[in-house]
């Protein structure tokens, strides 16, 4: 794509989410890390949990400018499954590899869900729909996820017990992913890419597609209209939180509606700078939301490596650079660990930002 083709508050968006997403994963210890870059323990969130959320709102938000004038066919359909299917296998790949032959792990230790499994599923079902039906009955299907999904999580017996929204066996969702994935889920009792929270992940996008299609119409005023939705699904998100707790584990229907709206809130900031006013701002975060798939997947990758080869016995390359390079005694460890995750996304904004001035972009 061209590059004065791009849509600059969408690329800056999701060039913050991405950058967000390679800080909080690459702590330089996870032993000493600031509390806002952690995930919350089970029910409420941090602005950690934002991050994921955001990024399968600007999913939902760039089908509507890839998918809107294509014809529902045959090629777009193909098109889709198999840009989800690269994402699903890029995300079982990081799962799997190791650097030791045949570098993969044994079958019974590969983790089945991921971050880029669940955003290549997210993003098959929601452009489906999206390419399928229009606005109103989007509508219809997204409040048909949350409702419903709501009503399974708090309604439905598991084994015989009362239901819960407690990371415990009676809890549909974590129930599901044990019988479902065994041993091949992120911890032995849940997982928080699980398969029913996939549900309400759909909904996250589906609202990004009508944040999308407002950005596409020809309305005035459109980040008053954004900021007021914004504001209108927090007061919405909070109150469901009441009956269906805000929790990111669980991606709760009440955690849909606070991370759209806080993403609706701060998209229609940056469209009114960036697109009405005119304002130059955030560079940085356009540069590398221009290729965020191909900078997350890098960032995952090398980090994984890093974590893995062993440089002094039994210490990893990744912590022997952490210890003689940030760990420095006028320096609290949680800020060497936030230094260093620093460093390595100044090092992938820089690859955005070569990427970007040669007009290339990696659709993955």
């Amino acid at each position: 794509m061209n590059i004065q083709n791009r849509i600059v508050s969408v690329d800056i968006f999701r060039g913050l989410t991405i950058v967000l997403m390679i800080l909080v994963n690459n702590p330089g210890t996870w032993s000493h890390v600031y509390a806002p870059f952690l995930h919350a323990p089970w029910h409420g969130y941090t602005p950690t949990d934002l991050v994921f959320p955001f990024f399968l709102f600007i999913v939902g938000c760039s089908i509507v400018f890839a998918y809107q004038h294509k014809p529902v066919d045959a090629t777009t359909y193909k098109k889709i499954a198999i840009r989800a299917l690269k994402l699903i296998g890029l995300g079982l790949f990081l799962g799997a590899f190791t650097i030791h032959f045949p570098f993969f792990k044994d079958f019974e230790n590969i983790r089945f869900p991921g971050v880029l499994q669940r955003i290549g599923v997210v993003f098959f079902f929601a452009s489906i729909l999206f390419i399928n039906f229009n606005w109103k009955t989007l509508v219809g299907i997204c409040a048909f996820l949350l409702i419903g999904y709501w009503l399974l999580m708090g309604f439905v017996p598991v084994n015989g017990m009362a239901p819960t929204f407690e990371r415990a066996p009676n809890n549909l969702a974590n129930y599901l992913d044990v019988l479902v994935f065994g041993t091949h889920s992120y911890k032995a009792d849940y997982d928080p890419e699980g398969l029913l929270s996939t549900l309400p992940s759909i909904a996250s996008a589906l609202l990004g597609i009508f944040t999308g299609l407002i950005l596409r119409s020809k309305r005035a005023k459109k980040e008053i209209l954004l900021i007021g939705m914004g504001f209108l699904m927090l007061v919405v998100g909070y109150v469901w939180g009441l009956f269906f707790p805000i929790n990111k584990a669980l991606w709760s229907s009440s955690f849909v509606m606070v991370t759209a709206g806080w993403a609706n809130i701060i998209l229609g900031l940056i469209y009114y700078f960036s697109d009405v006013k005119g304002i130059k701002f955030g560079s940085i975060f356009k540069y590398a939301g221009a290729n965020a798939i191909v900078l997350y997947f890098l960032s995952s990758f090398i980090s994984k490596i890093m974590g893995l080869v062993k440089v002094d016995g039994d210490t990893s390359l990744k912590g022997w650079l952490f210890n003689t390079v940030y760990v420095q005694d006028f320096l609290a460890m949680e800020t060497s660990s936030l230094l260093y995750g620093l460093s390595l996304v100044s090092i992938y904004v820089f690859l955005g930002y070569i990427l970007y001035r040669k007009n290339i972009f990696i659709k993955v």
